[in-house]
């Protein structure tokens, strides 16, 4: 189906053959390009379900075709690929607008949860809102608002506060966070998680709006007005 199609723009050789492989033999379809600028081409002729982007392309690099896709608007999600783990690198490509990413050299059973993780959420479900202390989703048309103000956030994000709004007051641990959002636990070294808190804290406590998301250290995260535990 044209709606699980998936770009992989990689320009390693390599990579982007060991990637046709993997998707192929897991029966997706798949459109493969070299650089970012073809990237970008791609995305408007092939309407992709997913991007698997890599960081360092020629012309255009990954970071920046997923800021100029998040300018226009496009919500597809994209997973980046780097060879770069540090905390500043994984930072720049969620400041871009990517849902996740993923390091190389990766393990193929991380690589497909991501992807699996991440085509769930293009299926959303339709019709139902939620709100508390707010906070406000619509889940068909994948809105999220606070005080009346929307909030510009990526499905990751989106997939997190959902979670934790349907979950009110209670405490979700970190292992269920993974397993729910992203489909696969990846461990307490793994910053992911983390870094996407972050993230939503900013959006969601722009112009001194008190916080939302609690830390319960040692366990997860709760979605409840006051201060961390």
């Amino acid at each position: 189906m044209e709606s699980q199609t998936i770009l992989i723009a990689e320009d390693d050789p390599e990579v982007r053959q060991a990637l046709e492989r993997i998707l192929g033999f897991e029966g997706y379809s798949f459109v493969s390009v070299a650089d970012g600028a073809a990237a970008l081409e791609a995305v408007k002729s092939h309407h992709p379900a997913l991007i698997l982007l890599d960081v360092m392309m020629p012309f255009v690099n990954g970071l920046e075709v997923c800021r100029t896709l998040r300018s226009r608007g496009d919500r597809t999600p994209i997973l980046m690929l780097t060879a770069r783990e540090e905390v500043p690198d994984r930072v720049a490509g969620l400041d871009a607008g990517a849902d996740d990413y993923v390091a190389k050299p990766f393990a193929l059973d991380e690589l497909l949860a991501r992807i699996r993780a991440l085509l769930r959420r293009n299926d959303p479900e339709t019709g139902d809102t939620f709100e508390a202390h707010g906070l406000g989703l619509d889940i068909g048309r994948r809105i999220a608002t606070r005080d009346g103000r929307e909030i510009d956030v990526t499905k990751t994000e989106f997939e997190l506060l959902e979670l934790l709004l349907r979950n009110d007051g209670l405490v979700l641990s970190r292992s269920t966070l993974y397993e729910r959002v992203w489909g696969y636990d990846f461990g307490e070294d793994s910053k992911s998680l983390d870094v996407h808190i972050s993230y939503l804290r900013r959006k969601l406590e722009e112009d001194g709006a008190p916080r939302l998301i609690q830390t319960v250290r040692g366990v997860g995260y709760v979605l409840r007005p006051g201060v961390d535990q």
